[in-house]
């Protein structure tokens, strides 16, 4: 994940995600989010509490992804290249200039939610 931009009210991110890996099972309080998918396929998982994810959805290119703030969500890379995509957070979500350059990398990032 690399925060591209960071503004008042929008903040945009764009992540790639390798095949078999996800972008973690998360929730934004409070931030509504949109996910463009640009390249690649995968399933996305969303509903209101991490253990009961009754929304699941293929994806694939050209498909976009809205998440309504407080919803559970995750997105897994399951195709054999990996799925690129980018998302706006409206309000942001992660320190500006924040960069992942891997899944376990956002995972241990004490500033993450």
């Amino acid at each position: 994940r690399t925060t591209i931009w960071t503004g008042s009210k929008l903040q945009v991110t764009v992540m790639s995600i390798q095949p078999g890996d996800d972008i973690g099972l998360e929730v934004h309080e409070g931030i509504d989010q949109f996910i463009r998918i640009e390249e690649g396929e995968g399933v996305c998982k969303m509903g209101p509490s991490k253990d009961n994810l009754h929304v699941q959805q293929k994806v694939m290119d050209d498909d976009a992804v809205f998440v309504p703030a407080d919803m559970w969500h995750n997105i897994e890379n399951t195709g054999d290249k990996p799925l690129r995509l980018y998302t706006i957070y409206a309000g942001p979500d992660h320190l500006e200039g924040t960069v992942h350059p891997t899944h376990e990398d956002a995972k241990n990032d004490p500033n993450e939610h």
